[in-house]
């Protein structure tokens, strides 16, 4: 399960994964690029996101689930 890390970087936010060299979601708001960010967790299986403020302290945690598969067979 990757962790991701949303934070502001100059005049844009990003979602990136923990290790990445770049940034797996950007956008205008820390909102837009939270939701896709956890989103993008789901898919992958969940994971934390940490959500840092402007002055790029943590100021809150997310435990995100995996998302449900629609189809129930097998394969």
């Amino acid at each position: 399960m990757p962790d991701y890390n949303v934070y502001k970087k100059g005049d844009k936010w990003v979602g990136e994964k923990e290790g990445a060299s770049r940034a797996s979601v950007t956008g205008d708001t820390q909102a837009e690029v939270y939701r896709e960010t956890r989103d993008l967790s789901q898919r992958n299986g969940g994971g934390e996101i940490s959500v840092h403020g402007v002055n790029g302290q943590i100021r809150e945690k997310n435990t995100i689930a995996p998302a449900k598969d629609p189809r129930k067979t097998k394969g």
